[in-house]
Parts: structure tokens; sequence; C-alpha cells
């Protein structure tokens, strides 16, 4: 019988020091941005601070301390802001695809019209020095920021259409990587979910055959503190 030897749901793991570096509105933390397929969990194991969340249903913030568990679903953008040495234990769906892609950032619009203009606002200097990745870093991040109160506002202000716009440019931006997409989730959590219907099915019929095969992985981060979208990440290849 086959087996599923990913992560438990084809979730994967990562640690994450948030950004302290301030923003234009006198807060400190993360860059604006939702994803398109993949939902996202928080589990804060150290600091304190918060997530703004901004969807179709209005702006909320939620408060973060050691302990809390958060989680939202595609379409929800979020920033994370840090009260104090906020770190989290970041739970994403479909193998990670949230930092391999499905994510974009809350631009101003005239970034977001040009998938050329918007790439160029939003990569790091792959073989840049520590320094420049991180202007670069909070480049972008500032460039998000200004977007996110942008759309903050109009929301607040009863206007939808900026929000619904923002919701089309991203949705333009990511179609063309979506059969690349697609076979990630094939392999992850799709296969996740076919391994278990067989499971139960051997269950149904009173076969344990299949725990003979059970096996148990170990791992460390594969990478350490890369700069990820709201902060320094630990990741893992699982």
């Amino acid at each position: 019988m086959p087996t599923f030897e990913g992560l438990p749901g084809a979730v994967a793991v990562s640690h994450l020091r948030v950004y302290d570096w301030p923003t234009a509105d006198g807060l400190r933390g993360g860059t604006p941005h939702l994803h398109l397929t993949c939902s996202e969990g928080y589990v804060v194991v150290g600091g304190t601070g918060s997530v703004q969340t901004l969807t179709a249903s209005g702006f909320r913030q939620t408060p973060l301390e050691p302990g809390a568990l958060v989680w939202f679903t595609p379409g929800t953008i979020h920033r994370l802001v840090n009260g104090g040495g906020l770190r989290i234990v970041v739970l994403m769906e479909n193998s990670g695809l949230p930092e391999a892609g499905d994510a974009v950032l809350t631009l101003p619009p005239d970034r977001l019209a040009d998938p050329d203009a918007y790439r160029a606002a939003v990569a790091l200097p792959a073989d840049g020095s520590e320094a420049e990745q991180e202007r670069a870093a909070r480049a972008r991040r500032d460039l998000a920021v200004e977007g996110f109160l942008a759309l903050r506002r109009a929301t607040e202000a009863g206007d939808p259409e900026p929000l619904a716009a923002f919701h089309r440019a991203a949705a333009a931006l990511v179609r063309p990587r979506a059969e690349d997409w697609r076979e990630r989730w094939r392999r992850g959590a799709a296969a996740a979910s076919e391994v278990t219907g067989e499971q139960l099915d051997a269950v149904a019929r009173g076969d344990g055959g299949y725990l003979a095969d059970a096996c148990v992985h170990s791992e460390q981060p594969s990478a350490y503190g890369k700069f990820g979208m709201c902060g320094r990440l630990d990741v893992y290849r699982g």
C-alpha cells in the first residue's frame, strides 16, 4: 500500500522571528500580503504583537502572545506587527506553497498592473550581501505597507472597489503558475488524503498489514535566517 512520508497533511513548518523594523505608521513588523490557494496558521512561541488582517468583511487586529493559535484562509491580507521579540511557528498549507510563490504583496496599484514591475519590486538579490538583502526586504515591506494602508482606508470608508481590484490583480499575477502549483498539490495534500482513504479501506476490511510499513523521520532546518515576507525564517525541506 502506498504511504505518504511528508509532514502530516503536507503542511510545512518554519520558525519565524518577526521583523522589528519601524514603518511609516509607527509600527514594527512584516510585509502585508495574501495567499491565493493556501491557509496559514501561527503558533506564538515568544514575545508579543498582533496580526492585522483585511478581508471583504473589514479590518481586524488579533493579539499575539505565547500560546496563541491563529489561522486564516486564502484571500486574507495579513500583516504581522512586532510588539517585542515576536517569534512564531508558522504552519503553511500545500507543502509550504506560500513561501514558494503563492503570495502577492499589497504593493501600490501601479506595481501590480505590470508583472515585470511587480517582480522587480519584490525580488531579493539572490547573491547579494546580508546588508543588500535586508535593504531590499525593507524596501518591498515599505511599499506593501503603503498599499495596505490605502486598502484599509478605502475599506473602512465603505469603498470595496480597491480591495476587489487588488484581488483581481493578484489572481492575474499568479495565473501563469497555476499548473505548477497544481502538481505540488497533487504530490502533497492530495496524495496524503488519498493514502488516508486507502488506509481507511484497509481498516474497514480488518487488514492491518500496512502498519508494518511504519517509519520515523527527523530533520533539522535546511536554512537559517532567510529573509521572508514577515521576518527571518528557519525552514525545513519536509
